[in-house]
């Protein structure tokens, strides 16, 4: 009989070919056996449970350094595994920006032995630094590069279409691209109404994202490079997006797909405010049309936390962004629960769609030799969210009051218990994710 470090009993296991009911078996912090006989080091009784791959979230603000009264690392990632999340891909718009090799370091320094979850560093594309992304996009523990072409300040923001080309004219990996026209957007600042957040969207229009998003796929076309838009929020752009598959894989958020302004701006006002904006119902709507039709690849939570006091100046000096690394799961199976996509979908857009497009080593599914990643969950599970369960400093969330069926029990992150039955574990287990453009067969 076989012995392990970790055996998950008596669930139903997600593997690429269906659920399955056995035992997994971990030794090393990677997956054995599935169908496991044995002794173990510690055994988990999952009976009743659901047992999927660890969801990975591939876009994450975690403010450190230079914003921490807003979230920080541990605080972020602790947010991310009472989630059920396994792994994030984090954001470079910190103080100071993440855009050099120095940069990178810091941020993985602060992550060791704080993070509670696998993590890596998008590194963010400027006006100055495009030569050195070759170099920059394959250094370990990096994502990968993101634009901001609109919705950022200072040198993140990437706006004209000469230096667009030029940044992707180095490098090799996929791109991540915020899709707002920022001339668009300039023009239309006359929109934005003193202290009324319905605003934002009007501001904020379809057009300028559509525009952006035209652009860059021309862009990218020419250049031979590709992209992944981030949070799309209109049904032209996913139509588009479908259109060129080719070179080109998208976002959409929990939120987009769970708010409409109609209700959520009157109810939530600036809590409502994100970038790019909560539409219509119509919109929400249409996200759906296209996500039964397959076209976006992965649901990303842009958890972007503000303080209550930051969020309460009135709009438009209020801060855009939103809470959702903790929320993101949660949503899903309860739009699950009420027949709006499968917990197979549920799977391929929270973990199998992340290693296809991003090229993860050893993550993203239930199989011997990949990383012992799992988040377990209980899908009957009637529960609503409250404040008290919120582990972001932020403290706030738009879903607060909402009541959900289907919960995450449990997340473990390469064969460490992260959280079970929202105790978190012992101490943080987090480590750079590993990916294919990166790194070189047994190394970590």
């Amino acid at each position: 009989m076989a012995s392990y470090d970790l055996l998950l009993s008596g669930g139903t296991v997600h593997t690429p070919g269906g659920p399955v009911a056995a035992d997994v078996g971990v030794v090393g912090g990677r997956i054995v056996e599935i169908g496991a006989r044995g002794d173990a080091g510690r055994t988990i009784d999952c009976t009743g449970l659901d047992i999927l791959p660890g969801v990975i979230d591939t876009q994450v603000h975690f403010r450190e350094p230079g914003l921490e009264h807003k979230e920080d690392l541990a605080s972020g990632s602790e947010a991310a595994v009472r989630g059920g999340v396994v792994a994030v891909f984090e954001m470079p718009n910190t103080k100071p920006n993440t855009d050099s090799a120095e940069a990178i370091a810091d941020k993985l320094a602060r992550a060791n032995g704080r993070m509670w979850c696998d993590h890596a560093f998008y590194v963010g594309a400027t006006n100055h630094n495009a030569r050195d992304l070759t170099e920059l996009e394959r250094l370990p523990g990096t994502a990968g590069v993101k634009i901001f072409m609109g919705a950022s300040t200072g040198d993140l923001l990437v706006s004209e279409d000469a230096r667009l080309a030029e940044v992707l004219a180095h490098g090799q990996r996929r791109v991540a691209i915020h899709a707002e026209d920022e001339d668009r957007m300039n023009a239309r600042t006359g929109e934005r109404i003193t202290g009324d957040a319905a605003s934002h969207p009007v501001w904020r229009d379809d057009e300028s994202a559509l525009l952006a998003t035209q652009r860059i796929l021309r862009l990218a076309r020419a250049a031979r490079r590709r992209i992944h838009v981030l949070h799309v929020t209109t049904p032209a752009e996913l139509e588009l997006l479908g259109r060129n598959k080719d070179i080109a894989t998208c976002e959409v958020t929990p939120q987009h797909l769970t708010l409409a302004g109609e209700e959520a701006y009157p109810r939530l006002g600036t809590l409502a405010q994100m970038n790019p904006p909560i539409r219509s119902g119509a919109h929400r709507d249409g996200l759906w049309h296209w996500l039964a039709r397959g076209v976006p690849d992965v649901i990303g939570s842009d958890h972007a936390p503000h303080t209550l006091e930051e969020k309460a100046k009135p709009y438009p000096a209020s801060p855009s962004g939103m809470p959702g690394v903790q929320t993101l799961l949660p949503l899903l199976l309860d739009h699950a629960a009420n027949g709006r996509l499968s917990l197979q979908r549920v799977i391929e857009l929270t973990s199998a769609g992340a290693q296809r497009i991003f090229g993860l080593a050893g993550k993203g599914r239930i199989a011997c030799g990949y990383d012992a990643d799992f988040t377990i969950v209980d899908l009957k599970k009637r529960w609503t969210i409250e404040d008290a369960w919120l582990a972001s400093r932020a403290g706030w969330s738009p879903f607060t009051g909402m009541t959900l069926t289907g919960k995450p029990i449990g997340t473990i992150v390469r064969g460490h218990v992260a959280m079970w039955e929202d105790t978190l574990g012992d101490a943080p287990q987090g480590a750079p994710i590993r990916f294919e453009a990166t790194e070189f067969p047994g190394g970590r």
